[in-house]
């Protein structure tokens, strides 16, 4: 009984024997030596992209009206991007088949793309927004259909304010396809007037009288020079081009007291203002 015991116990041995290969050891160190190795491709590798992403952090930063939020971003994006040749090097080091990883990533990264086209289309436009500058947070535009205050500039919208305290929110890819208006791009704007006055006036004393007031008006630049010229012979009037340069956030208070000057001193003068003779018609009928 026991000799049968014995027999059956070193068959079972040598059995299991069979299974193990010669080599284990060199087996046992190679897999060792390989997951070692992966390990310190993976520390080392994490170590050294942190420091490339905050040089490249630091270097961003020194460029003069770089948006933080575009470079957290683009330090995000690099991270994850060298993240993932590390982790595939590793991997390719234990002896894993990495090309199978690299046919996911393709494929996920062109779904990722197609999902989220719009996205990333409004992305693009608030990088060339930030870094080109069109306009910034307080210039008064029109673009992407708004006319407003611009009161945010962010990496997928931008925020406007309307005259009348409204608050639009427009992707910036809207922004980017249609013509730009900065109205504050520079430190002067010129006031264009078209004013018109009857045939039977004297056109001398009207260039007169409107030189006066330009010249008299403290929001208008007489350094920059001013015009007062005949432009147009109207069917129903004599029409002036009058136009002066002001600072750009006197323009409106400028346009509406010249306005208001031309019409009021052309009254006391006796200058008049014709109607179009169609409304003249009407108001006669009426």
């Amino acid at each position: 009984m026991e000799k049968e015991l014995e027999k059956n116990i070193d068959s079972l041995t040598k059995d299991i024997t069979s299974y193990i290969p010669h080599n284990i050891v060199e087996i046992v160190s190679g897999y060792a030596f390989s997951f070692i190795m992966a390990l310190l491709i993976f520390v080392i590798g994490k170590w050294a992209v942190n420091k490339l992403v905050a040089l490249l952090g630091k270097v961003l930063r020194k460029v003069k009206g770089m948006d933080e939020t575009l470079i957290k971003f683009l330090e995000n994006i690099v991270y994850y991007a060298l993240m993932i040749v590390v982790i595939l090097t590793a991997l390719g080091k234990l002896g894993v088949e990495t090309t199978s990883f690299l046919a996911i990533l393709g494929a996920a990264g062109l779904a990722i793309g197609l999902a989220l086209k719009d996205s990333l289309g409004n992305f693009a436009s608030g990088v060339m927004i930030i870094l080109f500058k069109p306009f910034k947070v307080g210039d008064f535009v029109t673009a992407g259909g708004v006319t407003g205050s611009v009161s945010e500039v962010g990496i997928f919208n931008s925020v406007f304010i309307t005259g009348d305290n409204q608050k639009i929110i427009v992707p910036n890819s809207a922004i980017t396809s249609s013509s730009i208006t900065n109205v504050n791009a520079f430190d002067t704007r010129r006031v264009d007037l078209v004013v018109g006055i009857s045939y039977d006036d004297d056109i001398k004393k009207a260039k007169e009288i409107l030189t006066n007031i330009l010249n008299s008006n403290e929001k208008v630049l007489i350094e920059k020079g001013i015009t007062v010229a005949v432009s147009e012979l109207a069917d129903s009037s004599v029409n002036f081009v009058v136009r002066a340069w002001v600072n750009t956030p006197d323009y409106w208070d400028a346009k509406f007291g010249l306005t208001e000057s031309i019409k009021t001193t052309f009254d006391k003068e006796g200058i008049t203002i014709p109607y179009p003779q169609q409304d003249v018609y009407h108001h006669n009928k009426d």
